[in-house]
């Protein structure tokens, strides 16, 4: 996704909006679309030429009510503004399509996996394996960082899960396949609905084979050894996960995983390819640390929108919604709104108070958001001791989605420190 600072006084026509085409978020500028949004119409209803149709909320406050009140705004119909208007056939049954409390009793056992002390004893391995990742970065040659960084989170969710390392490309892939089955690089047979099928496919069978595997030696730990594992031992509200359900959470966990936390730092290194002040101040300044990291987030958003249904008749912005209708929180334009963050298109590591939803809000924040931080944090660490500055060695390549916010080329010559110390220790 695109992030230029709109001109204050330009606009787009209301009757022009379409923010359902991923092609506005690789090629167009949706910030000024929900700039306009913002400004003239915060609650606005769109029209698709299939008959169907659905509401953005484009204001942090109003995107934070709807992602929070699930008693009038449920996820269980489905969270993907691409399967508007089908409910979702894993409703009540995955964690990123239920609604509390069945949501909390799947999410609490996982989330004890994911806490930071957890994380303590994968930390090596981890940090190994990101060393390996950026070990080209350095050469003085043109590195690709989007590829790099998308194939980067797949590193800890492939720890984390207990997949093999030659099994991560493929996942990668079929990742990228189910939230941008529009873009052409990763299409089967130039059918965005075949490529959704042919995901989906290939995911349930890859983890529905994981989870046969460990049935065969399951151990006195595998309720421990890894999130399959202690999906398949745990219970929620007295019984066991049926294998459906572990293989939909399964495949939810991974793509909320993989598909975004990478794109945080592409699309830093984007903006901060021209402003080396704000990369030396963030890189050598550790009481910046935390914040630098947050601004990224918000700068980033990664996950462009969350979808969900109301529950019944609800008022939101002064505009009646019907029960049944889609309501879509565009988590980007929350990010960016005037009211929360003043001069939103600018980036500041310094920047307080900083109350981004990059991770979502409510009860379905990302169940992977420590793990997410503590990945971008020893990345950005090994960065910034090893490259004095990235230099663009071509013309960077944004998905053709509408659902994540990604950068899946960026050229870039990185110039390494003469001092390694240099930077973040």
């Amino acid at each position: 996704m695109r992030i230029t600072a709109p001109d204050p006084a330009a606009r787009v026509p209301l009757a022009d909006i379409d923010l359902y085409d991923p092609r506005l978020y690789a090629h167009g500028d949706p910030h000024l679309v929900w700039q306009t949004l913002r400004r003239e119409q915060p609650v606005f209803w769109q029209d698709l030429p299939d008959g169907r149709g659905f509401w953005s909320v484009t204001r942090y406050d109003d995107c934070r009510r709807v992602l929070s009140d699930y008693t009038s705004f449920t996820s269980q119909r489905g969270a993907i503004l691409k399967m508007l208007g089908t409910d979702d056939p894993a409703g009540g049954h995955q964690m990123a399509v239920s609604d509390p409390p069945r949501h909390t009793h799947v999410r609490k056992p996982l989330e004890e996996m994911l806490t930071p002390a957890a994380m303590v004893p994968y930390l090596p391995k981890i940090r190994a394996s990101i060393r390996e990742l950026l070990a080209p970065m350095c050469d003085e040659k043109p590195w690709d960082m989007g590829v790099a960084m998308t194939a980067l989170p797949m590193i800890v969710s492939g720890v984390l899960m207990g997949i093999p390392e030659e099994d991560h490309p493929g996942l990668v892939r079929k990742g990228l396949m189910t939230v941008a089955p529009d873009d052409e690089e990763f299409q089967v047979r130039n059918d965005p609905d075949a490529t959704l099928r042919a995901a989906h496919h290939g995911l349930f069978a890859y983890f529905a084979e994981q989870v046969r595997i460990r049935r065969r030696a399951p151990g006195p730990d595998l309720g421990s050894r890894d999130l399959i594992g202690r999906l398949m031992t745990m219970t929620v509200e007295g019984s066991p996960l049926t294998d459906g359900e572990i293989v939909a959470n399964c495949y939810s966990m991974l793509l909320g995983a993989n598909v975004n936390t990478g794109h945080v730092l592409s699309a830093a290194v984007l903006h901060l390819m021209d402003d080396f002040a704000q990369y030396d101040r963030w890189a050598s300044d550790e009481a910046g640390w935390k914040t630098g990291l947050t601004e990224a987030l918000r700068w980033s958003s990664p996950v462009v929108h969350f979808l969900r249904y109301a529950v019944e008749d609800v008022e939101i912005g002064g505009q009646r919604i019907r029960a049944g209708q889609g309501v879509v929180a565009w988590i980007a334009s929350a990010n960016r709104d005037e009211d929360v963050f003043p001069d939103p298109f600018r980036f500041d590591v310094r920047r307080r108070p900083n109350r981004e939803i990059s991770f979502g809000y409510g009860p379905h924040r990302c169940i992977g958001t420590a793990a997410a931080r503590i990945t971008l944090d020893i990345t950005l660490r090994e960065i910034f001791s090893r490259v004095e500055r990235f230099e663009a060695a071509g013309e960077p390549e944004h998905l053709c989605s509408n659902f994540t916010g990604g950068i899946k080329h960026l050229p870039v010559i990185a110039y390494p420190r003469v001092n390694r110390s240099a930077g973040a220790a």
